[in-house]
Parts: structure tokens; C-alpha cells; sequence
């Protein structure tokens, strides 16, 4: 029998803002969006990558002395990765005596995925929870995710999808019947807009959901509120029109924060909204009562 894997990037136990009641959170790797607002942006590539905590580096050196492409270098007081002449050996890693230098992603079979799962078993039914699978954009490893739904589903765990649409329908069509509910992520309604802050149009995205909406799948819409960039009435209103077109009631709005620069650091990237704060309460609460008034169901948070 041919084990399927895929790289994954963490797997979050006890979670409950993926989905109803308590939820396994399994975070796939690859993401074919480049949002500037991203939280995890260990997330974006799909090959296993290089993280580095300077807060605990000894400046021992090991690093440099084996790193074969000269990537390890030190500065101002601690070794600094430069991640342009780094190709992921992970040789750094090995030798690192501190845990300074951490890999993000692993290849693991599904079967490994599923024995993770299933620790927390008893959680799921007592509370109506289950798995969550999301990323990065998980729709980008489709056999293994496919594998992992059809295993879960197989041992009766409800599933859940979080995904930003962005795949293609026939991939989304192989598995959509082991989906019990997909956690829909929307970020701009204007195509120009859409593909300034995540690097891609919105038209195969729209698409998507429209056709999911004719399935009569279930569907929660997350849509993250960038202050400055999505949270304007031309977007809401556009967004508040479109959903009341599909039937689709479930709305969450999910506040920005900050608190994914340091990555952006550990990672040797630069930050582009380093200087943007989050949206207020009243905010928050005026698009809420935006949407509101298209009849949807619109809770902050979650």
C-alpha cells in the first residue's frame, strides 16, 4: 500500500475558532496567495523552511561552520540568517545546541496525521467538535488532503476546511462530499483591489463559492478586517450584496493584529503593515451592523 504524505506545518490541538466545538487544527503548507497581512507566513512556501530565534542564540557558531552556502553569519551579538543564499539542508538545525534555529514543516503520512487526530477523540464528542484542516491554503497538497478527509470522515470526525477558494473546481469537487463544512475566506469583492494586497485575482475565488452555494454545502464566510485596505462601505456593500445572492448567512468578521511581525523577522522578510493597528471595537461593530442589514448572521470573531 503507497503511504501518501504532505508537508505539514503544525497541528494545533484544543482549538475552538476553527469550527464548531473543540477542534484538532492540522495547518498544511503552501499558500498560492501573497496577502500583506498574512499570519502565517511560514505558511506561504511549501517546501520545509528555516525559522531563527534570536533570543536564544548563544552565538556558538556551529551554524556557520557547517552551513555549506555561508547563509549563517553573525550580527549584533547573535547569528543572522541570510535567507537568500539559504537551500533548506537543514544542516543548521542538527548542530544548533539551543533549539535557535527551528525547521517549520515535515513530510508526514496520513497515517501519522490521523494518530494526532485521534488523541483528542473524546473532546470532539463531547463538545460537537472535530478536525479542521487549513494552512496556508491546504487546497494545494489535494491527494493528501483528499486522503486525510476520506480517513477522518471513514471514522465519523466531523470536517471542516478552511480555504481561500483559490483552487481549482475540480479540485475542490474531489473532495467535497468528505467536507462537512467549509470555512470560506473573503478579502476584497473589487478584482484590482484583490489582486494588489494578495498578489491574485478574485475571479476564480467568487466562482468557487457561487458554485459551492448551488451544492448546498455548508459554508461560513471569514472575512478578515485589514483596516485601510477592506474594511471600506464600497467593500462591504459589495460583499453584504453578494452573499445575500447566495443565500450564505454565516459571516465572521476577524480583526487584524500584529502579532505576526516577529515571524516576519525570524524569517529574514520584511513586514509591510508593521505600522498598521488593529481596528477598534466601534469599528468592528459598524461593519458588523453593515452587514447586518443584509440579513446575514454576523458574529466578530471566530
Amino acid at each position: 500500500m503507497i503511504k501518501i504524505t504532505g508537508t505539514v506545518f503544525n497541528i494545533q490541538k484544543y482549538s475552538i475558532h476553527d469550527g464548531p466545538g473543540i477542534r484538532t487544527t492540522v495547518f498544511l503548507k503552501g499558500c498560492p496567495l501573497a496577502c500583506l497581512w498574512c499570519h502565517n507566513p511560514e505558511s506561504i512556501a511549501l517546501r520545509p523552511e528555516i525559522i531563527f530565534w534570536d533570543n536564544k542564540c548563544i552565538s556558538c557558531t556551529d551554524c556557520i561552520k557547517i552551513c555549506p552556502q555561508e547563509a549563517m553569519q553573525v550580527g549584533q551579538q547573535t547569528v543572522r540568517k541570510e535567507t537568500a543564499n539559504c537551500i533548506g539542508c537543514e544542516a543548521c538545525v542538527e548542530v544548533c545546541p539551543t533549539g535557535a534555529i527551528e525547521q517549520v514543516g515535515r513530510k508526514m503520512t496520513e497515517a501519522e496525521v490521523l494518530k494526532e487526530i485521534e488523541k483528542d477523540r473524546v473532546f470532539y464528542e463531547e463538545s460537537g467538535g472535530g478536525v479542521t484542516f487549513s494552512g496556508g491554503e491546504c487546497l494545494m497538497q489535494p491527494e493528501f488532503l483528499t486522503a486525510l478527509l476520506t480517513v477522518c470522515k471513514a471514522r465519523g470526525l466531523h470536517t471542516a476546511v478552511d480555504t481561500s477558494g483559490y483552487a481549482s473546481w475540480q479540485t475542490i469537487a474531489g473532495l467535497k462530499d468528505a467536507v462537512d463544512l467549509f470555512l470560506y475566506d473573503l478579502k476584497l469583492m473589487d478584482e484590482e483591489q484583490h489582486r494588489k494586497y494578495t498578489g491574485v485575482s478574485n475571479k476564480l475565488i467568487l466562482a468557487n463559492l457561487q458554485k459551492l452555494a448551488k451544492l448546498g454545502k455548508p459554508i461560513w464566510i471569514r472575512v478578515p478586517v485589514i483596516p485601510g485596505i477592506n474594511d471600506d462601505d464600497a467593500n462591504l456593500q459589495a460583499m453584504g450584496a453578494f452573499l445575500f445572492s447566495l443565500q450564505l448567512r454565516d459571516v465572521f468578521l476577524l480583526p487584524y493584529h500584529g502579532i505576526a511581525a516577529n515571524k516576519y523577522m525570524r524569517l529574514g522578510r520584511d513586514y509591510q503593515l508593521s505600522a498598521l493597528e488593529p481596528p477598534s471595537p466601534k469599528q468592528m461593530e459598524a461593519m458588523q451592523l453593515g452587514l447586518r442589514t443584509f440579513g446575514l448572521n454576523v458574529q466578530i470573531g471566530g
